[in-house]
């Protein structure tokens, strides 16, 4: 920016731009990572809450409807709005694909439900009173409701967090591969107090991923003065595999379990591998590679007779970096020789636009998205990245269930000898006149 008012301008206009889709005028509450649990899931209202995207056209011609229900709903329901490309922690919590996502947050506030009625104002407003009345109705009943932030649920959740003395923790923290976050706190301390419900409730969202561990620093003393504890609650990252002093670091995330949650799996997601790059030779190798996957990546690639090995491997070049650049989303890569998964070709319709091509493929949903642009870095890096925003269009996989895979050859990498053509011998041929050309 060369001139300062000017780049100011942009800033604060591009400030605007993220906060002005429901402006504080509005009956619609904005809502953050930082103020969610505290307003929507530990509170007793019921919510109807739109995850959009401030550049979304559906989302812009949406927003007067759902404004209009916001006041209808005033006193009765609450309504919120989350900027999910700008907060795409809290999107990507409640599994948000695509914009604008609306979810009713009714009886039981961690199993939101999807809201899939008309984008009117009566559509939303009858179904805010639905879920109303059906809460009225679980009450009466003597149903009690489910809140992120009850006690009872905090106390039940804290088996999971893992205490820690100077006895143990060399051997559980130090001396292990796991990922850890850490907590020194003092009994008497009224953050830690706050921090306690917020962190048992990270601690099993994050079970079997990341490891959190508590250790009361006023009776631990040993550990608490190596890592100069000076006040509470502290919190400190220990990164996976082999511990040292420069594998422990400060947390610096948010305090509630969606930013603990959130910050973990980020830093988690830092120390994976970039994900293989497998060629489809069988049945096994294809679910090895892509099974439990969000997403799996589906290259075909010309047949070697047409591409040699310097031009394949330049194809997957691109593949094995765009595979590093995206490893966060835990995505699978796969690939295959044009012809010989015919199968796979004919259920994502890829062959038409010529070899390469490229899918992504969703396999739980049966649903995939086919790149239409240029099989190069910037062509495929455009497409996918427009996938993780949730934009694109995506269709239904051919059949009911996955495509038959043939059992092949792995690729040598080696170029393909052209196939010999036979010389036959015609001289000894003799060809009466009719049958001469």
């Amino acid at each position: 920016m060369q001139e300062m008012p000017i780049g100011l301008t942009l800033l604060l206009l591009g400030a605007v731009g993220v906060q002005c889709m429901y402006p504080s005028s509005s009956d619609v509450v904005d809502l953050t990572p930082n103020n969610f649990d505290n307003k929507v899931i530990n509170s007793d209202s019921i919510w109807i809450v739109e995850f959009y995207a401030p550049w979304c056209g559906h989302c812009q011609q949406l927003k007067p409807e759902y404004e209009k229900a916001a006041t209808a709903l005033k006193g009765i329901v609450k309504v919120g709005g989350v900027n999910a490309d700008d907060h795409k922690s809290l999107g990507s919590k409640f599994n948000v694909r695509g914009f604008p996502t609306i979810k009713i947050f009714g009886a039981d506030k961690n199993k939101p439900e999807d809201y899939n009625g008309a984008r009117t104002a009566q559509g939303l407003v009858d179904a805010a009173l639905k879920a109303a009345s059906e809460k009225a109705r679980s009450t009466l009943s003597g149903k009690k409701s489910s809140s992120g932030g009850s006690k009872s649920e905090g106390s039940k959740d804290s088996k999971d967090v893992i205490e820690l003395t100077d006895e143990n923790f060399d051997k559980l923290v130090l001396n292990s591969e796991d990922m850890w976050l850490v907590e020194f706190f003092a009994p008497w301390c009224g953050h830690c107090k706050n921090l306690a419900p917020q962190w048992a409730s990270a601690a099993s969202e994050l079970k079997g991923k990341v490891k959190l561990g508590a250790l009361d620093a006023t009776v631990h003393t040993i550990k608490a003065s190596q890592y100069e504890i000076r006040g509470y609650p502290t919190i400190k990252y220990f990164a996976p595999g082999k511990k040292d002093s420069d594998s422990v670091s400060d947390y610096d995330g948010g305090r509630i379990s969606s930013d603990i949650v959130t910050w973990a799996l980020d830093k988690l997601a830092e120390n994976v591998p970039a994900p293989e790059l497998t060629q489809i030779i069988n049945e096994k190798s294809l679910k090895k590679a892509c099974e439990d996957k969000p997403l799996c990546i589906v290259s075909v690639l010309p047949h070697i007779l047409d591409c040699q090995s310097d031009c394949r491997n330049d194809y997957l070049k691109i593949l094995t970096t765009l595979g590093e650049k995206f490893k966060k989303k835990m995505w699978g890569w796969v690939w295959a020789e044009a012809g010989a998964q015919p199968h796979i070709e004919e259920a994502l319709e890829i062959g038409g636009f010529g070899y390469p091509a490229l899918a992504a493929v969703n396999i739980k949903k049966m649903k995939y998205s086919l790149l239409k642009g240029s099989f190069s870095q910037d062509g495929i890096n455009e497409f996918l990245r427009d996938l993780s925003y949730g934009r694109g269009g995506t269709a239904p996989l051919k059949g009911t269930e996955l495509p038959k895979i043939y059992e092949t050859e792995p690729w040598d990498g080696k170029d393909a000898e052209p196939p010999q053509e036979e010389d036959i011998d015609l001289s000894d041929v003799d060809l009466d006149e009719k049958d001469e050309l």
